[in-house]
């Protein structure tokens, strides 16, 4: 799901330092993506194995999930579950748009513009099933928890935040604040930078905390009216939103109304949108999720690991070890550690 709250929002810079020891919710398909869109030779080619498997979001997951945990990160992995019904008009839409771009995708290779064929390619990413159990057996591998999520993924790991299991949930969306995720960060990428989509070039970017609860205070206005407010610019249920209202200006109505009935029928929601407002509202305000899962952390599995990478993946032996190297130094240091507060 992806509501532009951006305009609105105080997000403040975070450091990996105040992150150390803190339990993490990871948006684990909006990360995925980021490495298949990104990840990819320079006329946009995914990177594979000498299978001719893609592993693009191996490479991607591998090396940041190592080097959050030599950060002294605790990642809590969470994938995405069966899609609500309302959200096939949105994935409909994608559906046309990456079929769009890789008709220019071809287009670009018929003319050899490999800037082109790199600008498009990324557009057109697909993460099949076979990657996100991949992705999950990485995971595992790396001693990891896995939690699969009922239905929408953002929402679950908002759960575990609600819940007190994690400190905040990890995307590059807004939504889990609207599933009551208290905190979300942003830029968690250890490089300090993040490829341009479609380019060569990188952007210098930071990690950036987004608090609920200061920004709720700030904008002066509740939970619900944040999902409101959410409908009226666009979410995955309704893309366009309502034609005119921006999110400065729905803010301002969403403060104006306290009865949602009379807000929606100001702004004449039934002729925009064909699908009454109550139905987008109380999906996301009662999303389904579950509170029975298992956070357990445990040592990578370096034998499993490079059977894995470097046996079936053609990942270099020396780059799984030196990634899973000072992870295991430091998971030796804090078992002495307990050892001697014992």
């Amino acid at each position: 799901m992806g509501v532009n709250l951006r305009d609105l929002l105080i997000r403040k810079e975070i450091s990996f330092k105040e992150l150390n020891g803190k339990v993490l919710s990871v948006d684990s398909f909006n990360m995925l993506y980021q490495f298949l869109t990104t990840i990819r030779t320079a006329d946009g080619t995914p990177l594979m194995d000498s299978h001719g498997n893609v592993t693009s979001h191996l490479i991607g997951l591998f090396s940041r999930t190592t080097s959050f945990l030599q950060k002294g990160l605790k990642p809590v992995f969470v994938f995405d579950g069966e899609k609500p019904k309302l959200k096939t008009k949105e994935l409909n839409r994608r559906r046309e748009l990456k079929e769009e771009a890789r008709v220019k995708y071809k287009i670009a290779v018929k003319k050899k513009d490999i800037a082109a064929m790199k600008k498009y390619a990324g557009r057109f990413s697909y993460l099949s099933s076979e990657m996100v159990e991949q992705a999950k057996e990485l995971v595992k591998l790396l001693g990891l928890p896995v939690i699969q999520a009922p239905s929408e993924g953002e929402a679950q790991a908002a759960q575990l935040v609600k819940n007190n299991d994690a400190w905040a949930v990890v995307s590059q969306d807004y939504d889990s604040l609207l599933y009551g995720a208290d905190r979300l960060i942003q830029n968690l990428s250890i490089a300090g930078r993040r490829k341009k989509i479609g380019r060569l070039s990188y952007q210098s970017v930071k990690p950036l905390l987004v608090s609920l609860s200061e920004n709720l205070n700030n904008l002066k206005i509740d939970n619900e009216k944040l999902i409101a407010l959410s409908m009226l610019i666009g979410t995955d249920y309704n893309p366009k939103g309502v034609k005119g209202i921006g999110p400065k200006n729905a803010l301002k109505l969403v403060k104006k109304h306290d009865d949602f009935d009379k807000l929606f029928e100001e702004i004449d929601w039934d002729k925009h949108v064909d699908v009454p407002w109550t139905e987008i509202f109380y999906l996301i305000k009662k999303m389904p999720v579950k509170n029975k899962y298992k956070i357990e952390f445990s040592p990578p599995d370096k034998e499993g690991l490079i059977k894995f990478l470097v046996k079936n993946h053609d990942f270099s032996l020396d780059r799984v070890n030196n990634a899973l190297e000072p992870i295991i130094k430091l998971n030796k240091a804090r078992a002495q550690k307990s050892l001697g507060d014992f």
